[in-house]
């Protein structure tokens, strides 16, 4: 099949729309990406981009097209929405020019926020006469009203109409927890096209076993329990609730280590700083998604955390997948959908969104079993993720969709 990918965020970024990219090249299909110049999360342009450099690239032999856009920069909030309303118009205005050569039996669209990305897709999918299938990550308007970027009743509401709008001009909306499919239906999504797809890790996640000289081990502490939180830091991971439990276990052994960078470091590193937990909680920033396996083994426990909200509880972390692949346990302090893959895996234990006590308490009671007791959650981690999130089993699904679109269409 020949399939346009439509995606705000590409490759150098680091997103999951990469690999599947590349999943559907290895499987035969010729596949082109359209997407903005590459600024997140730092909100500057990449090395080596501008705005007159790779505008067209290949990406191991995937043709990858670049729209111009206005940067996240602070990622302040006129910022977002002049970052997200750029990448509608310069899709809409370059994307039939850029791609008039080219037909599509599939336009795709990859949707972490903001849902606006699926605009250029529609019109692609107009233009092309293909059908179009919305992988949906983040459910708007609720993600908007649960981190408070947005509080007018009345904007809701038009993001609303927004949203129903382009759901009605999906074929196919897949949606990465069986907790979205009923937002999507209220919104406006045809219940018959609403599909289960969840995310899975890349390849590279995966058990490792590092060597004695291996470089991660003097950014970790060699001694204690580590308990590892990987990814973004913003509003919605609830890491007060992460810092509160640190500090009641400030008097053990146990060290907190954050992997990752987003709009609430700042924040975060001066809550270490006023409470005085320096020792015990360490801020190492992003580090290269290919060096993630290495660190995670070094973890006695990894973490994953979501603030209190009904929409929260409907998603699934993709840290999650990549949590379970490399089989470590795994302790959460988060709500539905989330929550049930932790306890029906057996990877270790969850705790409700906020609960900075629970969580103190689960991290103490994991800290106190002994080595294989922690190996056998970490199986058991494996075990789940193959079963459920099996990367080559979820992309020949995905396949048998686009197929029978394309069946629908002729």
């Amino acid at each position: 099949m020949r399939i346009l990918i439509v995606t705000q965020y590409f490759w150098p970024e680091n997103f999951r729309i990469t690999d599947l990219t590349l999943a559907l090249k290895e499987r035969g299909h010729d596949v082109t990406v359209l997407t903005g110049m590459p600024n997140y999360p730092s909100g500057q342009m990449y090395e080596g981009y501008s705005w007159w450099k790779k505008r067209r690239e290949l990406m191991q032999d995937v043709p990858v097209v670049r729209v111009p856009l206005f940067l996240r920069r602070e990622s302040r909030s006129w910022q977002l929405v002049l970052n997200y309303l750029s990448f509608v118009i310069s899709g809409c205005l370059f994307a039939p020019w850029l791609l008039r050569k080219k037909q599509f039996d599939i336009v795709f669209s990859y949707e972490p926020s903001p849902v606006t990305v699926a605009i250029p897709a529609i019109l692609m999918k107009d233009l092309k006469k293909a059908p179009f299938l919305f992988w949906v990550q983040d459910l708007w308007p609720e993600t908007l009203a649960a981190t408070g970027a947005i509080k007018s009743p009345a904007l809701l509401s038009a993001v609303g109409s927004m949203v129903k709008y382009i759901y009605r001009g999906c074929d196919s909306i897949l949606v990465q927890s069986r907790g979205f499919v009923e937002p999507v239906v209220a919104v406006g999504g045809a219940r018959e096209r609403v599909k289960y797809f969840p995310n899975w890790a890349e390849s590279l996640y995966q058990p490792v076993t590092l060597a004695a000289e291996a470089p991660e081990r003097g950014e970790i502490p060699n001694h204690g329990f580590v308990v590892m939180f990987a990814g973004n830091l913003g509003v919605a991971q609830s890491l007060d609730t992460i810092v509160a439990a640190a500090e009641l276990l400030m008097d053990e052994v146990i060290h907190w280590v954050f992997l990752g960078d987003g709009r609430r470091r700042d924040w975060l590193e001066c809550e270490i700083k006023a409470k005085g937990l320096q020792e015990k909680v360490h801020v190492l920033g992003g580090r290269p998604m290919e060096t993630m396996p290495a660190y995670f083994s070094l973890a006695s426990a990894m973490l994953v955390t979501l603030r209190d909200d009904p929409v929260m509880a409907t998603t699934i972390p993709g840290k999650v997948q990549s949590y379970l692949a490399c089989a470590r346990p795994v302790i959460g302090a988060l709500n539905g959908e989330g929550a049930k893959v932790i306890n029906e895996s057996g990877a270790g234990y969850s705790v409700a969104s906020g609960d900075s006590q629970g969580l103190a308490q689960a991290v103490l009671k994991m800290s106190r079993l002994n080595d294989i007791e922690r190996n056998d959650m970490g199986k058991a981690a494996l075990r789940y993720y193959q079963d459920n999130f099996d990367r080559d089993m979820l992309v020949q699904q995905l396949e048998g969709w686009m197929a029978d679109s394309c069946g629908e269409i002729q």
